[in-house]
């Protein structure tokens, strides 16, 4: 029988995607919405999307 939370990499990799794009709409938007200027929501998105990957992979590698 196979693990149920063993995925594939391409199934690794869009979940890696999908998490960067939320992340990075969470952290820009969070930004410009407590008044931030454009050029520090950017970087506020980059490391919004680099929190929400790495919380998703250590999520999925503590169930092994």
């Amino acid at each position: 029988m196979t693990d149920p939370y063993r995925s594939c990499g391409f199934c690794r990799f869009m979940r890696a995607f999908a998490f960067s794009a939320i992340g990075a709409a969470v952290g820009g938007y969070g930004a410009l919405a407590v008044g931030l200027e454009r050029g520090n929501a950017v970087i506020a998105a980059c490391f919004g999307a680099l929190i929400a990957v790495v919380w998703i992979g250590r999520r999925y590698d503590s169930r092994k």
